[in-house]
């Protein structure tokens, strides 16, 4: 009845007309709530929640089955965290209705087949998972789980396929044994046994050249970085050693012991693993971030140790309540923080490490950077009494590990570390790190102390950043940010474009056209010229430095100025860039006339780009060139060159899809002109449209070769710099018997792979270029090496 009411107050007269209809859908609304809420906190226990909640559902099953069936497998797939809940749910159904179990268990096979089919390899994780479990509740009989899992793991014996396709058919098996290795072993222990004695042979005959790309850092001390296949290989060793006793899972299906052990079962139906499809994309290796152990937390409970199978159980957890809740920081930091056992461990160290392994997650983290970063912050207010020391303590350790930490992590820590600061005050006991002083300044210490207060300053300001670090530290603290003007005043007078630039910033000043400034240009002497020389105007580095460095000084007062000069003068910048010299030169100037500033280095150049004022590839030979060569090792560097090949790609991306969409309505207007056969005049409007798109098309294709030439040259100019800088570099330690291995070597390699890992999927269409032109057999090993990391990769 209160239902009723509550409808009749919202709907007015309309509700009697309405009650009808909408009452399924709030039940359905309802049944949702329900089974979704259910495991969260409750004045009940979750025996007699889920014991309520399976009676509720078994009254409604005869009207909403389908939806009830719907749920339950949505919530397999996208509430991981709580999969012995879910179970135990479907356990009590199964044991009240055998036919709805059935229906169950095959919806469940139909959405893993889906899932696989779409590509979708971690849900398809939980799918397997949760079946798994179900053998624990009686639902499904433990030999045909077995059967599948066999099936799996057959997967390794197939012939001409990538590694990472039997990879991620074994990690599925190994990561269902903590919830039902034991079940499994009791009923089945010789399969089982001949199981892992196959996951063991295929382990030990893997290809792992790719380790070392994904590591966060270069040293097996104090923490070894595994692979993540070695790593769970080893934990579930200990776990059969110790009986498949597990201490960790949430096990509520124990207390319904009784009662599950009287349901018949069912048997999975026979599945073949689907065979491997050329598109398909498996997911990448990964490497185990380990940054505790039982020692950083000298108080309370202990921390398990990395091969206990309770380490895997309690990560594996955490990394699925942030799949689920990234999106609300607040919801996500207060389900980490509510996790079930947290008592029984040192639930803060845990947390951070998962987050800290989640963000230097090699090729890229699993959300945005900016996540991670509120998610601790949030995580500090919810817990200011004990979460804000452990991330003091991590963040210690991560500054004391730097000399062997990734570059591209070390980019990510940078960006976190300062985000984090300027939420607190830009606090921070700088003394601490004094250490940093007494160092080369190249050394990655002072590189990272520098860079975290040059990123503080773009969240702040510099007056801000001087006032809050130590005087001693002055040596890193950045420049102020100021326009460096070369014709400033009288005393640059003897400079040759002064008095040019004196004309040109009074036209300007005095809105004259594009055309009155550009005669006014064509007076600018060129340095490149002999005074007699009659030929063709050749590229004038003077005249584009007089009208930029003079534009760009009217407007330096803030990004928006600037932007907008960019735009006024648009022509007059083209015309002066439209060779290749000319567009190095203006980044050049660009270059000088902010260098104290490269937050405005970065959204120029990024506008130039958009703009067409310079292309992708003048903006990589730039940042290759030799005066760039002493800010190679700069952040602000490497995010142009990332934000270059990003816009470039999709610049790609946006004509192909353009593409593919003429193409689509081309062939409905075929379709539609061969439905109205006998219609003349719609015949001919169908004949004149198809004609005008057949032209479209045949352009885009013009435009999407053209783009894809542009981008595969993009790449070329880039691998072939960085070849040209580290075979110097090779070539120099030789003959100078000097080590190779300095703070810039590995910088530039790490760079080099960093290229290969963010922008893997766009590289691998140009494997075959690279390998003919760049990266043949002839090339250094140590440059090579990289190379082969990325293939090995995709093996």
């Amino acid at each position: 009845m209160s239902r009723r009411r509550h409808s009749d107050e919202n709907d007015g007269g309309q509700a009697h007309k309405r009650r009808r209809t909408s009452e399924p859908i709030e039940i359905e609304d309802r049944l949702e709530s329900l089974i979704c809420r259910v495991g969260e906190k409750s004045t009940s226990s979750l025996e007699s929640n889920l014991e309520g909640l399976a009676g509720v559902l078994e009254a409604d099953l005869p009207n909403y089955k389908n939806k009830i069936l719907r749920i339950l497998c949505a919530v397999a797939r996208l509430l991981p965290e709580k999969l012995t809940v879910y179970t135990t749910l479907v356990g009590l159904l199964n044991a009240r209705n055998y036919n709805f179990g059935g229906e169950f268990v095959e919806a469940m096979i139909r959405q893993l087949k889906e899932t696989l089919k779409n590509n979708l390899y971690n849900e398809a994780v939980y799918l397997v998972r949760f079946l798994s479990d179900l053998v624990n509740c009686h639902v499904i009989a433990a030999p045909s789980m077995v059967a599948m899992f066999e099936n799996f793991v057959s997967v390794t014996q197939e012939e001409d396929v990538p590694q990472v396709r039997s990879d991620w058919f074994v990690y599925v098996v190994l990561s269902c044994l903590p919830w039902v290795g034991k079940e499994l072993y009791e009923k089945k222990d010789v399969e089982m046994d001949r199981l892992l004695s196959q996951v063991e042979g295929y382990l030990k005959r893997r290809v792992k050249t790719h380790v070392s790309m994904l590591q966060v850092w270069t040293a097996e001390k104090p923490h070894p970085q595994e692979e993540y296949l070695d790593c769970l290989w080893a934990q579930i060793q200990k776990l059969k050693k110790d009986r498949w006793q597990e201490r960790h899972i949430l096990r509520p299906y124990i207390a319904f012991d009784s009662v599950l052990c009287e349901a018949l079962q069912h048997n999975l139906p026979p599945f073949t693993p689907p065979g491997h499809m050329p598109d398909a994309q498996y997911p990448m290796p990964r490497v185990v971030f380990r940054m505790f152990d039982y020692t950083d937390a000298p108080e309370g409970p202990v921390m398990p140790g990395s091969h206990s199978v309770e380490r895997f159980v309690i990560e594996e957890n955490l990394h699925c309540i942030i799949k689920t809740h990234w999106k609300e920081r607040k919801t996500c930091a207060a389900q980490l923080l509510s996790y079930p056992g947290k008592n029984k461990i040192p639930l803060n160290y845990h947390i951070v490490e998962v987050i800290f392994g989640e963000l230097f997650q090699l090729p890229s983290p699993p959300h945005i950077d900016v996540m991670y970063t509120t998610l601790l912050i949030e995580l500090c207010k919810l817990q200011p009494g004990s979460l804000p020391q452990v991330l003091a303590q991590a963040t210690e350790m991560l500054y004391m590990r730097l000399d062997t930490m990734n570059t591209t992590c070390i980019d990510r820590l940078i960006n976190w570390f300062s985000h984090h600061l300027s939420n607190f005050q830009f606090r921070w006991s700088w003394d601490d790190w004094a250490d940093c002083l007494t160092v080369d300044l190249d050394k990655p210490k002072p590189k990272f102390v520098k860079e975290v207060l040059e990123k503080c300053m773009r969240l702040s300001y510099h007056q801000r950043i001087v006032d809050i670090v130590p005087p001693t530290f002055s040596a890193l603290i950045p420049a102020e940010p100021i326009f460096i003007y070369k014709y400033v005043d009288e005393t640059a007078s003897t400079l040759p474009g002064y008095p040019v630039s004196i004309t040109v910033s009074n036209a300007i000043k005095n809105r004259a056209s594009n055309e009155e400034i550009l005669t006014i240009l064509k007076e600018v002497p060129n340095p490149n010229q002999e005074d007699d020389d009659d030929e063709v105007e050749s590229f004038n580095p003077l005249r584009i430095d007089v009208f930029m460095q003079t534009l760009l000084n009217l407007a330096a007062k803030s990004f928006s100025h600037s932007f907008s000069a960019l735009g006024k003068f648009h022509e007059i910048l083209k015309a002066l860039t439209d060779s290749d010299e000319g567009k190095l030169h203006i980044l050049k100037v660009v270059y000088e006339v902010w260098r104290n500033h490269p937050q405005m280095i970065a959204v120029l150049v990024d506008k130039m780009i958009r703009t067409q004022i310079v292309d992708c590839a003048a903006v990589a030979n730039w940042l290759f060139s030799q005066d760039m060569a002493h800010e190679f090792t700069r952040l602000f560097v490497w995010e142009i060159l990332h934000s270059t090949i990003r816009k470039m790609n999709k610049h790609v991306q946006k004509i192909q899809k353009e593409l593919e969409e003429a193409k689509d309505k081309l062939e409905k207007q075929q379709h539609k002109r061969r439905d109205s056969v006998g219609d003349e005049d719609m015949e001919k409007n169908s004949e004149d449209e198809e004609g005008q798109l057949e032209e479209q098309i045949e352009r885009l294709q013009e435009k999407v070769e053209s783009a894809q030439s542009e981008q595969k040259n993009l790449f070329l100019v880039i691998f072939q710099r960085f070849i040209m800088l580290l075979t110097e570099h090779l070539v120099r330690c030789e003959t100078g018997s000097v080590d190779i291995s300095t703070p810039w070597y590995k910088n530039c390699i790490d760079r080099l792979q960093q290229i290969f890992l963010m922008h893997h999927v766009t590289i691998q269409q140009y494997m075959g270029t690279l390998e003919n032109l760049l990266f043949t057999a002839e090339l250094d090993h140590h440059i090579l090496a990289v190379y082969q990391q990325f293939c090995a990769l995709q093996l």
